[in-house]
């Protein structure tokens, strides 16, 4: 699989953010990409770093869906069925890659951090949403997102031309059940899309993190983060790459607008330890006494 990481910074003009999406794409593409996966909100500025009840987005962002109405946080957010995952949709079908969107998504009265999943015709695969919603200073997200459902089987694993895709966005990787079920799920490649800003954590956690849940998994993580400086946050980029051995094996600069190529072979998937040792030798029967709701 040739997986490519679109590290880009977002302005508070939607229009000029998802041309350059597009642009990107373009040029991933004529570089060999067949995978294509964009950062956390890609295309609008990073909403939660003002709580919802104070934000003024609306005053400030141009290109939203539709002018705002209620006032509420949710006016902010663009359906499925909106003129970005249209355009990625289009493109897809054109180059015949593979494109992981995230957008603040509107469905109804609810609104979800989502993951549309594109196929190389074009076709909606499905949607990633969040599940694990937080709150603290600067990403105070409980007032924008409703937590993602899953099917009962887990989250959704998503089968494409160049291999089987989870998603983790944001705060879910720092979960193991969930980056967990994408693997029993039969994910080779769990992608992160990321809103992650400098000195957010202790120095090599960023991507120890996903090392550790690559070597235990036997997949490859590949966290895609956003970059530039906003209202209260400057976001470090650093996007990489993990191997099935829990190797780094690729990483974009400190706050660059760039992409990452990366060449995957699938085949390290079935001859890793987590594969071939952790995940089967589990004890499922144990963990539901052990990994009920917290005392």
């Amino acid at each position: 699989m040739k997986i490519a990481l679109v590290q880009q910074h977002a302005s508070l003009d939607k229009l000029d953010n998802r041309s350059r999406g597009l642009a990107a794409t373009r040029a991933a593409a004529a570089d060999g990409a067949e995978v294509i996966v964009f950062a956390e909100l890609a295309f609008e500025p990073f909403y939660p770093q003002v709580p919802a009840d104070e934000q003024t987005w609306s005053d400030e962002v141009t290109g939203l869906f539709e002018a705002a109405s209620s006032g509420l946080a949710r006016d902010l957010a663009e359906p499925i069925a909106g003129p970005t995952v249209a355009a990625f949709r289009e493109l897809a079908a054109e180059l015949g890659v593979v494109i992981v969107l995230n957008l603040y998504e509107r469905d109804g009265p609810c609104a979800f951090d989502t993951s549309p999943v594109i196929d190389v015709d074009g076709s909606l695969l499905g949607l990633a949403r969040m599940v694990h919603i937080t709150e603290y200073a600067l990403f105070h997200e409980t007032g924008y997102y409703d937590p993602g459902t899953t099917p009962p089987g887990g989250p959704p694993v998503f089968e494409t031309r160049f291999g089987r895709l989870g998603v983790a966005i944001c705060y879910d990787r720092h979960f193991p059940e969930h980056l967990r079920a994408l693997a029993l799920g039969g994910a080779e490649v769990i992608v992160v899309p990321q809103a992650g800003s400098v000195g957010e954590w202790p120095e090599g956690l960023y991507e120890a993190e996903l090392q550790v849940a690559a070597f235990q998994n036997g997949v490859f993580t590949a966290l895609c983060n956003r970059v530039g400086t906003e209202r209260h946050l400057t976001f470090a980029g650093e996007s990489f790459v993990a191997a099935p051995d829990g190797r780094v094996i690729a990483r974009a600069g400190t706050g660059t607008d760039e992409v990452l190529h990366v060449d995957l072979d699938l085949t390290e998937v079935p001859r890793s330890h987590g594969q071939t040792m952790f995940l089967g030798d589990r004890r499922p029967e144990l963990y539901g006494a052990w990994l009920g709701p917290r005392a």
